[in-house]
């Protein structure tokens, strides 16, 4: 299933050929405006709907709140706009992860606990990730932003196929 909805979803950022209105074209270089580079805006309530539905479907496969964040690179909003969203999003359903399998350890039997040594490293690595991140970010071009995440999602992609078919 997480393969079926990544897989297209990282070809399509991947793409080859301009991916936006940031990069320049037959007529020259573009206008590299906030409003130009939103080149398919969504309505705020088909936004609110589709966060609501990556984050539950995040929630249920494991993968994350910031699921959103290719859909939202691929609409054209900036890596630098997404990427502090799709954090808060992730920080919000670990925090609410946490919660809800440290109440069920203390109302079940079984190994429910968050596993918190992997937790805390995982906590720490992607503290780290998200720093040096958003100070690379600014010196990297959107349309370069957009392809290494469209091949890391289709690379997930396949890793999940792969796994799942074997």
């Amino acid at each position: 299933m997480v393969a079926a909805v990544l897989l297209p979803l990282g070809s399509w950022l991947a793409r080859p050929g301009p991916a936006g209105p940031a990069e320049s074209g037959p007529a020259g270089p573009a206008v590299s405006t906030p409003a130009a580079r939103r080149r398919h805006p969504l309505p705020g309530p088909v936004l609110i709907l589709l966060a609501a539905a990556a984050g539950c479907v995040g929630g249920i496969y494991g993968i994350g709140g910031g699921s959103i964040a290719p859909v939202l690179i691929g609409t054209g909003r900036p890596p630098s706009e997404v990427a502090p969203a799709a954090l808060a999003s992730t920080f919000v359903t670990s925090v609410a992860g946490v919660v809800t399998f440290t109440v069920l350890a203390m109302h079940q039997r079984g190994p429910v606990a968050p596993d918190w040594p992997t937790g805390i490293a995982l906590g720490v690595g992607g503290l780290a990730g998200g720093y040096a991140g958003a100070r690379i970010q600014s010196r990297l071009p959107d349309v370069l932003i957009r392809r290494l995440v469209g091949i890391l999602v289709a690379a997930i992609a396949g890793r999940y196929l792969w796994s799942g078919l074997a």
